[in-house]
This record gives structure tokens, sequence and C-alpha cells, in this order.
């Protein structure tokens, strides 16, 4: 048996052996795969998110005057670490959504700062939704309710938190506006 399927696998059709065909076919699979990874963490980097001139002129520039980008601590959040999931399946979703932001990109939806700040709303709507849907999910790549310690923050800030907690809010009910100024229009509706 073994060895009629071994005879099998390694003999010709009329040009090619089954065995040369898998090996080809998972050699080039493989550097498929390695181009199609590499190719998904260059598009997370800084650098690419700020090549375009709507991203580096307007929403770069709010964000270098976060505390996600300079902080007391020294580390620095990226826009990847905000906006794309660090998990495989989810971020291939957020990538194929983003696909839809290229498309705006080529007929110059947000292309000057009067067409962005009509916008921004808008944008920071959609946004707040899909982090509010997944539970603040990137944010807490980086904060976890458990590795907070409420005795460093400040009195308002822990009693805040911890009333938060206890009402199952997700960190983007509270915290909008962290890393880019509040869009005009927007009413919060908490205090």
């Amino acid at each position: 048996m073994i060895r009629r399927l071994w005879t099998w696998f390694w003999s010709p059709t009329k040009r090619y052996a089954w065995g040369g065909i898998f090996i080809v076919g998972g050699v080039a699979g493989i550097i498929f795969w390695g181009g199609f990874n590499t190719f998904m963490e260059y598009t997370n980097t800084m650098g690419f998110c700020i090549s375009c001139h709507e991203m580096s002129s307007k929403p770069y520039e709010e964000y270098k005057k976060s505390t996600h980008y300079s902080s007391a601590s020294g580390v620095r959040a990226v826009c990847s670490d905000c906006h794309v999931p660090k998990e495989w399946t989810p971020k291939l979703v957020r990538k194929i959504q983003a696909t839809a932001e290229l498309y705006h990109k080529i007929v110059g939806t947000i292309n000057t700062p009067e067409k962005y700040e009509a916008k921004r709303l808008l944008l920071a709507e959609r946004v707040w939704r899909s982090m509010k849907a997944t539970d603040s999910r990137e944010c807490r790549n980086c904060h976890t309710y458990v590795a907070m310690d409420f005795k460093k923050q400040s009195r308002r800030s822990a009693k805040k938190m911890q009333e938060g907690i206890k009402e199952g809010k997700t960190c983007i009910d509270c915290h909008k506006g962290v890393a880019h100024k509040l869009p005009k229009g927007y009413v919060d509706d908490d205090d």
C-alpha cells in the first residue's frame, strides 16, 4: 500500500511528477505567504500611515501633541496600535476595510484641510463605533484594568475609572479626543 502511494506520488503525469508539483506549489505558497505577511506588517508602520498628506497634515500633527506620542515612560503608540487589531483575522478584516480608504484617497474625499474638517465628525464617529463594538480592543493591548494602580492616579481619575469599570464602560466611552482633537459639532453626553 505504501509502496503504491509512493510510486503514484512520484510517477510522472504527462509532464510532471505529483511530488514535484506539490513541492513547487509548497515553495510558491511559502513565498507568497511571506510576501503577503511582510506587506501587511509594512502597512502598520508610522511611515506608511503618514505617507498621505491627508494624514501627515492633520491627524499626525495632532497625535504628536498627545501622550500617545510623548510620555513620561517613553512608550510611544503608533497609528496601528490604536487603529489595527493585533490578532491576525481581525487585522485582515481591518485591512480589507481599509481598501475603502484607498478609494477615498484616489477620489480626494479629504485631500484638503477644509474637506478633512467637514468629514472629521463622521470619521471620528466611525472609529468610535468600531472601538465600542470591540470593547476598545486596541486600547486594551496596552491598558488593562488589572494593571492599573488607582493609587497612582489622581483622585478624580481613579474614581471615574472605577465607576466606569462598575458600569461596564469601555475605554472609548470616556476617552474620545485622547490622540486627536474632538471634531466640531461633537457633543459630549457625559460630564
